[in-house]
């Protein structure tokens, strides 16, 4: 567990826990800060292979890797308790691939699921969407300089950059080979938020509304791709899933 999952604060009579998703080339660290901030939910977050603890370890090449280990890691103590993901671009993919497994093969859902910065993988706006990470490093430095969200003189830093880069090109490698049908029918029943940074590029957050039959919700907040770093809005996302997560355990109970 140790190996794949980091949290700050164990909480035992957490009324749910929250399981956090990187973004491409993320860490655990800026989710597992969350742990400390949420006192009524217990805060999962996902560490991948190829960067911190586990930098020596080979990036993963698939999304069913991914699934695969995640879920073995996880699937014993999804039944303790009720759980909710949060992803935030690739992490917001990797959600949904994990919430898709689970319902299929382990007959298992969460609560809710809170999507970021992305659009849903089966919309025509991501099956589109230009390949990066086959850009060469400087075309690829360019194009991070343009999103926002990384500090410039971090990308100036030719050291910084060997460190970073190969974990960010790994995971958009295997967003970018990810593939699944729309759904005829939703896979869930539990509701769905989007969250987005109003000047970020567009993204097909209605798209996401096929896989639940649950409330669908679009929260904008003002920022780039990386609108979740700002302190604000993070106030705003970790309200607002505290509120839906103590509705949600009342109506579970």
């Amino acid at each position: 567990m140790d190996k794949v999952i980091n949290c700050f604060s164990k909480r035992p009579d957490a009324m749910a826990r929250l399981i956090c998703f990187p973004w491409a080339g993320g860490g655990s660290i800026h989710y597992a800060r969350w742990g400390k901030i949420l006192s009524s939910i217990e805060v999962f977050a996902v560490k991948l292979p190829g960067r911190e603890a586990r930098a020596k370890e080979p990036f993963f090449q698939s999304m069913e890797q991914i699934v695969d280990e995640i879920i073995n890691v996880l699937l014993p103590v999804l039944k303790e308790k009720p759980f909710a993901l949060f992803g935030h671009s690739f992490g917001a993919m990797t959600s949904f691939a994990i919430a898709d497994t689970l319902k299929r093969v382990h007959k298992l859902e969460p609560i809710h699921i809170f999507l970021s910065g992305a659009s849903a993988p089966y919309s025509e706006m991501r099956i589109q969407a230009p390949n990066r990470s086959d850009l060469s490093d400087e075309e690829f430095l360019q194009w991070m300089t343009r999103i926002g969200g990384t500090p410039p003189e971090l990308l100036a830093n030719s050291e910084v950059v060997k460190l970073f880069l190969p974990a960010l090109k790994a995971d958009l490698h295997v967003v970018e080979n990810y593939r699944c049908d729309r759904p005829d029918s939703p896979l869930l029943s539990c509701p769905v938020t989007c969250f987005d940074g109003k000047q970020d590029m567009p993204h097909d957050l209605q798209a996401w509304k096929d896989i639940s039959s649950g409330d669908f919700t679009v929260q904008m907040l003002p920022g780039a791709h990386f609108y979740l770093k700002d302190a604000a809005n993070e106030k705003v996302i970790l309200d607002y899933i505290t509120k839906y997560l103590e509705m949600a355990e009342i109506d579970y109970l």
